[in-house]
């Protein structure tokens, strides 16, 4: 690469530059300080296919440090380019007005506006360098032909179908089984089992690959619902492979097609099973979704907050039932947060406790709890403890007649009669 510029220059007209030569800029390699790391969901494989994979990976790096090393020297030369014309225009000036040694200074000053304008943008580089590293492991691969995605569903349905007698044997045998007997049960040869369970795991590290992009566009519309977005990825990629698991290729399918509603589904269920420290039942977070699309719609309509009457009259609901939803699906509060922006009191302080805590309630028991013991000690043994039994005045919980009957050694009906004092 060279940049060549040449001016001409008169005694009326301004400073014109002599011709500037910039050498062609060779190519060096990338250096960094970050290893190349492909952040894959699954453990690398040792097959042919793990290491076609991995030259793949390593030849995309490649370009893209290339691209990388060339777009910084094409700034790197424009920056000198343009910082030896400011120069030269300094200089010149100043011999215009007969100060040479202003002309220097200013050359200086030139030289060291360069080598900061540089050392920021080796900075700016190295920092693109290092985020396009982080990202190279969110690329994605090559697609899927429809016959590749036929064997990759095939291969993660035979490793469903080992996995599923893998369970039936450890509750048959309450331990987990070794090879030689899952290969036992399975009818097969060990070195077919080992054959099926890496045939899986590279199904599953391919079309985790190769669909990675899908999972991503899906987990990004339920952000900011209670689960990070790499969670959601997570989940997504769990729900991808159970959808890969199902899909049947001779119904002419798209396995994207077929997929997406699975890495949704498994999105949404955990968004309604892990989102909130106490978990709601799917039918109250389903009503709830619709309390609030009815909610915004109301919203938009009256410009102010509905009130529970609108919103049922809306999804056709009772009144008492929005009131319940909403008041159950509030997120929980810490006793321990701050009760004002100013004190240091807490909730746990000004909050009342249960009414059986307080003081005089405590009193009030304590004194019944003596009257009865008066009164059951003007009964037999027998009697008091039939009592003490049924309702649980031992500390213990109630008993029904026939549990008191077995542990006195009685029948049913003869403690019936204890009770009433016959």
């Amino acid at each position: 690469m060279a940049i060549t510029t040449s001016i001409c220059s008169s005694p009326n007209q301004p400073p014109i530059l002599p011709p500037l030569s910039l050498p062609t800029i060779p190519f060096t390699p990338l250096k960094t300080h970050h290893p190349l790391q492909l952040h894959l969901p699954f453990p690398s494989s040792s097959s042919k296919f793990g290491g076609n994979l991995v030259s793949n990976d390593a030849l995309a790096i490649a370009a893209a440090a290339e691209a990388l090393v060339l777009a910084r020297a094409a700034v790197e030369a424009a920056i000198d380019a343009v910082a030896v014309t400011e120069e030269i225009g300094e200089v010149w000036s100043c011999r215009e007005n007969g100060n040479e040694s202003s002309g220097l200074v200013a050359r200086r000053k030139m030289r060291r506006k360069r080598r900061k304008r540089l050392e920021a943008l080796d900075e700016e580089m190295n920092r693109d360098v290092e985020d396009g590293m982080v990202s190279f492991g969110f690329v994605r691969y090559e697609h899927l032909s429809p016959r590749e995605e036929a064997e990759c569903c095939l291969s993660l349905k035979e490793g469903a179908r080992l996995e599923s007698e893998r369970f039936r044997v450890v509750e048959a045998q309450e331990h987990e089984p070794t090879s030689k007997q899952l290969a036992k049960a399975m009818g097969m040869k060990m070195r077919s089992i080992d054959k099926v369970l890496c045939k899986r795991r590279e199904s599953q590290e391919k079309i985790i690959r190769s669909y990675r992009g899908l999972v991503v566009s899906v987990a990004s519309s339920y952000q900011g619902k209670g689960l990070s977005f790499q969670d959601l990825i997570q989940e997504g990629s769990i729900g991808l492979l159970r959808g890969a698991e199902k899909f049947d290729h001779e119904r002419k399918w798209k396995l994207s097609t077929y997929v997406y509603w699975w890495i949704r589904q498994a999105i949404i269920r955990a968004i309604e099973n892990k989102s909130r420290i106490i978990r709601l039942p799917g039918h109250v977070c389903g009503m709830m979704a619709k309390i609030t699309k009815a909610q915004n719609s109301l919203n938009q309509r009256f410009q102010r907050l509905p009130s529970h009457d609108e919103i049922a009259e809306v999804i056709k609901v009772n009144a008492s039932t929005i009131k319940l939803v909403c008041e159950r699906s509030r997120p929980p509060i810490s006793l321990d947060r701050v009760a004002t922006v100013r004190g240091s009191m807490t909730l746990q302080e000004i909050i009342q406790g249960p009414e059986e805590m307080m003081p005089e309630k405590m009193l009030i028991r304590q004194l019944m709890k003596q009257e009865v013991e008066k009164l059951l000690k003007t009964l037999s043994d027998r009697e008091a403890n039939v009592l003490r039994l049924h309702f649980g005045l031992n500390g213990e919980s109630p008993q029904s007649f026939e549990e008191i009957g077995r542990l006195l050694k009685l029948s049913r009906e003869r403690i019936k009669e204890i009770e009433k004092g016959k």
